[in-house]
């Protein structure tokens, strides 16, 4: 592999990479904040079912990620990686932000739950597609004979 080859691949391995990242470290910051989501936007008369519904729209988001894997990777297929990948970053920071946003349950009652479920749900898609889309930008721009090695670097982040 030439020079301007080895740059090219390490552009596209950092913006995969670091896309990854930053989604990844959107999705678990509501786990590292579950204490405190379960006491803002859950009924407060029972700690422990509003920390585990916290804890279930936690998971919520690991479910739907097969299903953005599903629709982003042939969303890529059709009309590019590159875009799909921008569209799966920006669904998950703004549902991020948004879920930043939500009043509390003491504001707007069952709708601050429903608004966290939906918006985790968003984020579990953006997540199942960013991941998917970023391998595979990376093994489109990596030599042959090389891909595995070049992929695995995304697994760094």
């Amino acid at each position: 592999m030439n020079e301007n080859n080895t740059k090219s691949i390490w552009k596209v391995i950092g913006a995969s990479s670091m896309g990854t990242l930053i989604e990844w470290y959107d999705f678990f910051i509501f786990g590292s904040l579950s204490i405190v989501i379960s006491t803002k936007f859950f009924p407060a008369e029972n700690p422990t079912a509003a920390f585990l519904s916290t804890l279930a729209t936690f998971a919520a988001g690991f479910v739907v990620r097969p299903f953005g894997a599903l629709f982003f990777g042939r969303l890529g297929d059709i009309i590019g990686r590159k875009y799909t990948f921008m569209v799966t970053l920006m669904l998950m920071g703004g549902a991020t932000f948004l879920i930043g946003c939500i009043p509390s349950y003491d504001t707007i009652g069952f709708w601050a739950p429903l608004l966290v479920l939906i918006l985790r749900l968003l984020q579990g898609l953006a997540l199942g597609g960013e991941y998917g889309g970023a391998a595979t930008y990376v093994a489109e721009h990596a030599p042959l004979g090389q891909r595995g090695y070049w992929t695995s670097w995304i697994q760094t982040t």
